[in-house]
């Protein structure tokens, strides 16, 4: 008999009191491992408790993460104690992602980071940020309106992605269902970013 999974203590307190968001969490982990699949070497920025590394792990030869939090961190062989504030993480990445993690760093922060991220893409490599929109924050809990520093309208995050990146395109995403609608109506963002600068 198998062992019962364990979610991490974030996800595991999300899935308590409100179990369809996590469903909707999930879908962006979905999303990240159906534009990775196949990749080499995949880099998770802010990994957390690791609840959606498995759905992308699954897709890629080799993912890593890091996070900053050693309370929230499932420390493993594969995931790292970190900041990225810090300096890029070692490695060489062809696909490197960083979901709800933007919106917690501090806009005069953002560029810093952002060149981190980047630094050690191969060539040819993807990167994908996922935060929740601007528009979306009068729905926020109070929680996450303490820690959301930062979250962005879609011009906003086309043009922050735009100082580091050739390529960004833009996704909308409201519950687990992914379009290209309306930018201001969006509930969260994912942005695909090619041709680092």
């Amino acid at each position: 008999m198998q062992a019962a999974l364990q979610l991490g203590a974030m996800h595991a307190d999300s899935w308590k009191r409100d179990p369809k968001h996590l469903g909707f969490v999930l879908a962006r982990y979905t999303f990240v491992a159906k534009m990775f699949k196949g990749f080499r070497n995949v880099l998770e920025v802010g990994c957390g408790d690791c609840t959606g590394a498995g759905i992308v792990s699954e897709a890629v030869e080799n993912w890593h993460g890091f996070d900053n939090d050693p309370h929230l961190l499932k420390v493993g062989p594969r995931t790292h104690l970190y900041d990225a504030l810090s300096g890029p993480f070692p490695g060489e990445w062809d696909g490197v992602y960083a979901l709800d993690f933007l919106e917690h760093i501090y806009p005069e922060q953002e560029d810093w980071v952002l060149v981190n991220i980047k630094q050690n893409l191969v060539d040819y490599g993807v990167v994908i940020i996922g935060m929740p929109s601007k528009e979306s924050q009068p729905y926020a809990s109070r929680l996450s309106k303490q820690h959301h520093v930062n979250c962005k309208t879609e011009d906003e995050l086309r043009s922050t992605l735009r100082r580091h990146f050739h390529n960004v395109f833009l996704f909308g995403m409201n519950d687990s269902t992914l379009h290209t609608g309306f930018g201001p109506l969006c509930h969260y963002r994912l942005a695909i970013c090619t041709g680092a600068i």
